[in-house]
């Protein structure tokens, strides 16, 4: 028997730890201790065959126990919008949850501005001059904050963009439930929804935004894909505004009699569904939403809403928290992407989602008290 199948399971009650690895392999918590920190003196097939091994236990480092060794005392800017606050609020709790265990020497400062893309490259620069050591945003126009991203870069200040990306700049890291896919996921519930054709109409807040024009081009390959009678109609842009929102459909829907369904792709779906409601079309129109939140319960239940794209808001601010921590504690790099999977949520498992809310803490493992 291999010394890597000594012990496949850490004890009953408690995490993987290096003393785990150590017993599994045979070898030093010394020699663990080098080969999960990179540091000299160790053979490359040995730390082949611990960092092995610690993923096949389940192996996480203890960031809060690090944290009190290191006696850092750092502090992250955090840049979102205030609408819709549905939405960013849930995010917001992530990220003060995934900060809580390194309180009080972690300082988390919380800005923000009106609505995606208005407001955030003055917070931006404000927060260079006030001295933060990491930010994350939530960029809705990636030209603009371009010139800030390199500025944070050349002063090593890593920064994190959440919910929506920078594509081609300095940025450490993209958190999102990748755009691509939602929008292909609710291009194949509508194709199935709508097995006899039609038009169907995609709201959206601004193509300018990376993940409103990557959830577009899903949802297009997915309708294409299907190779149904189903085909994209009008493409709206509401710039995540209620009023906005509710004008533009109506006149839609009023202009529009042949529409058979209607993608809402951020979480701003309200101001839709109540100008569907009042123009009386909601019983030959199937909707597809995004995100879960109380407002929305009541129309899924009744039917009025198909499917929702939950892109579980939670989740993504403690992944992005947790991924700058451990830049700016050790220098671990993340992945350029970290992508969140999706849930459908549906009237059939609706009572299960809200039974769990928040939903999205599956998958994302807290850092344990030292």
């Amino acid at each position: 028997m291999s010394t890597d199948s000594r012990q496949l399971t850490a004890p009953p009650g408690r995490p993987a730890g290096i003393k785990d690895i150590a017993k599994a392999l045979g070898v030093s918590t010394g020699t663990v201790d080098r080969a999960l920190h990179a540091k000299p003196g160790i053979n490359p097939m040995t730390r082949a065959r611990v960092l092995r091994m610690a993923e096949s236990l389940g192996y996480r480092p203890n960031l809060a126990a690090r944290y009190l060794k290191s006696r850092k005392h750092l502090r992250i800017s955090v840049h979102l919008p205030q609408e819709i606050a549905l939405f960013w609020d849930s995010l917001r709790d992530g990220i003060r949850d995934a900060a809580a265990p390194f309180a009080p020497a972690l300082q988390v400062d919380f800005r923000s501005y009106p609505r995606l893309g208005e407001g955030d490259t003055p917070l931006f620069e404000q927060a260079l001059r006030d001295g933060t050591n990491g930010l994350i945003i939530a960029p809705g126009n990636p030209a603009k904050l371009r010139s800030c991203i390199r500025k944070a870069a050349r002063r090593d200040i890593p920064v994190i963009c959440v919910v929506t990306d920078a594509p081609d700049t300095q940025r450490l890291t993209a958190v999102s439930a990748d755009p691509f896919t939602v929008g292909a996921v609710a291009g194949e519930l509508l194709s199935r929804y709508l097995p006899s054709g039609g038009r169907v109409a995609f709201f959206t807040g601004w193509l300018g935004t990376h993940d409103h024009a990557e959830k577009l081009r899903g949802f297009e390959g997915s309708l294409d894909a299907s190779r149904g009678p189903i085909h994209l109609g009008p493409v709206v842009e509401a710039h995540d505004d209620p009023r906005e929102g509710y004008r533009r459909a109506l006149k839609l829907l009023r202009a529009h009699r042949d529409l058979k369904g209607i993608y809402v792709s951020t979480v701003n779906s309200l101001p839709v569904l109540q100008a569907a409601e009042q123009a009386g079309r909601l019983q030959n129109l199937t909707i597809v939403t995004t995100d879960l939140f109380p407002e929305l319960v009541g129309w899924i239940r009744a039917g009025k809403v198909a499917a929702t794209l939950y892109q579980r808001p939670l989740t993504q601010g403690r992944l992005a928290l947790l991924a700058l921590y451990q830049y700016l504690l050790d220098g671990t790099c993340p992945p350029p992407r970290i992508a969140v999977a999706p849930h459908v949520v549906m009237r059939s498992n609706l009572n299960l989602f809200l039974e769990r809310l928040p939903v999205d803490e599956e998958g994302v493992n807290r850092p344990r008290q030292g």
